[in-house]
């Protein structure tokens, strides 16, 4: 096997940066969706950021520990991880179409939010840290 770097904090040091902007985009969403539709709007927009930001932050968190227990275990846990967080997602967003709910479409949106928010952030702190080493 090939050795640990000294400080395998690496592979999670964004994390806290990315919860922090995290927090603030849903924030933002659930404003925008209170003053375009309501308490409802609100809950599914941060909803939606919200779930993004669990299943972001569960895929880094597998992928670090996996790295650091055996770099081999990367690839099949990094798959099983997408499969079950992406079937997951599948049956929460099924179940939130199929619904009534007045906030499912900020819900969407939210998700939308939050994808894009997340890996604009994680592209920055990557290029950044890369830069400064």
């Amino acid at each position: 096997m090939p050795p640990l770097p000294e400080d395998p904090r690496w592979r999670v040091e964004h994390l806290p940066f990315l919860t922090a902007f995290s927090v603030a985009l849903m924030i933002c969403a659930a404003s925008v969706g209170f003053f375009a539709g309501g308490g409802a709007a609100a809950v599914g927009a941060a909803a939606g950021v919200g779930v993004v930001t669990v299943s972001f932050t569960m895929t880094t968190l597998v992928f670090a520990w996996a790295d650091t227990v055996r770099p081999a275990l990367v690839m099949p846990l990094g798959l099983l991880t997408y499969v079950v967080k992406y079937a997951l997602l599948g049956v929460i967003m099924v179940f939130v179409i199929s619904s009534e709910w007045p906030g499912r479409l900020a819900m969407g949106w939210g998700i939308v939010a939050g994808v894009l928010g997340w890996t604009a952030v994680q592209i920055w702190w990557v290029a950044r840290t890369s830069l400064s080493k």
